[in-house]
């Protein structure tokens, strides 16, 4: 990801990994294997590598402004085109008639 961010001119010297779940920071930052969390065994030490390396970190983030959620899940109208402006999303409508006023039509 590091590499691929170069790549379009962003420089990062660690990568922040957003996360709105409690848990999973807590899992991470107090790494006991319980039965129920398997999965993690694989990606645990995964992500445990690249953040000792400082390559990247975790943080939390609040569940209300994961702009994720767009591309995720279904939302209300409201929720979608306040994610939609924070993203910087233009409407074609608005740029066209943006556009036309501009140019005096």
């Amino acid at each position: 990801m590091k590499q691929q961010l170069e790549d379009f001119g962003v420089i990062l010297d660690s990568i922040p990994f957003k996360c709105d779940n409690t848990s999973a920071i807590n899992l991470y930052k107090n790494p006991i294997m319980h039965s129920t969390t398997k999965h993690i065994e694989i990606r645990h030490p995964f992500l445990k590598d690249h953040v000792s390396k400082g390559d990247c970190y975790i943080e939390f983030f609040d569940s209300e402004n994961q702009l994720v959620d767009i591309f995720t899940k279904p939302l209300a109208r409201d929720r979608f085109f306040f994610i939609r402006n924070e993203l910087g999303i233009l409407v074609l409508d608005r740029v066209a008639s943006e556009k036309l006023r501009r140019e005096g039509g």
